[in-house]
């Protein structure tokens, strides 16, 4: 009886664990598939007015991590190789003392960027906040998208169902440790969820437009009703 038992239970484990697989498996091809027709070199990019980047984390002494700074490296030849005319630097700004977006300004301003294409976003805590805030706070219609290839296939993928026309290019300019492909099986999972089933809303607040002379100017609110108008006098 017990011998019964316990083959049921590993098929059931084994059953679960190919289920696990499938599924995973499924979100990351879902990813592959959409966004590997949407990945250029800097050369042969088209030319998009904003290149968005993303977070990486910072070193001990607060300055960008290998991975960050390759990011921000490649996000500055789009620039000088005239791709595009601003940087969305939006990164982790929660604690006092940790500052992704200032870190990736500095850096970029050490490359020779102007400090005045540079727009920060300090609420970029995950993929899919940086390109929901880049889409509705600020006003990004068309993107180049700069992150390692490995991160790239869900991001144009969110960036893209989150209503930016997104493109990307990889920021791969080394070899970098093979953990950070593998979570990106999970992560793309997550992706395939919020985009089509939650829907999460990340921080929000002002709109704050890259190019606020062509922003659309805020309908005229309704005048407020007088005392006359309500009593209606007149």
């Amino acid at each position: 009886m017990l011998g019964n038992f316990l083959r049921l239970f590993i098929k059931l484990l084994v059953s679960l664990f190919l289920a696990v697989v499938v599924i995973l498996g499924m979100a990351r091809a879902i990813t592959w598939l959409y966004s590997a027709g949407k990945m250029y070199a800097v050369e042969t990019a088209p030319q998009a007015r904003v290149a968005v980047v993303f977070g990486a984390g910072l070193q001990r002494d607060g300055t960008p991590s290998v991975i960050l700074r390759d990011r921000v490296k490649t996000a500055a030849d789009l620039y000088f190789a005239g791709k595009v005319e601003k940087i969305l630097m939006s990164g982790d700004n929660r604690f006092i003392y940790y500052n992704e977006p200032g870190s990736m300004q500095e850096y970029a301003i050490s490359l020779g960027v102007p400090a005045e294409d540079i727009v920060l976003d300090y609420a970029g805590r995950r993929t899919y906040d940086t390109c929901y805030r880049a889409h509705h706070i600020f006003g990004v219609e068309q993107a180049i998208l700069v992150t390692q290839k490995f991160h790239l296939y869900r991001t144009v993928f969110t960036c893209n169902m989150l209503g930016e026309a997104a493109v990307g290019v990889p920021a791969d300019q080394r070899e970098y440790n093979l953990i950070w492909s593998l979570r990106e099986i999970p992560a793309s999972l997550v992706a395939v969820w919020e985009v089509w089933l939650s829907h999460p809303v990340p921080v929000l607040g002002e709109k704050e437009p890259i190019f606020p002379s062509e922003a659309q100017p805020a309908p005229p609110s309704s005048p407020t009703p007088t005392t006359d108008t309500l009593s209606g006098s007149g």
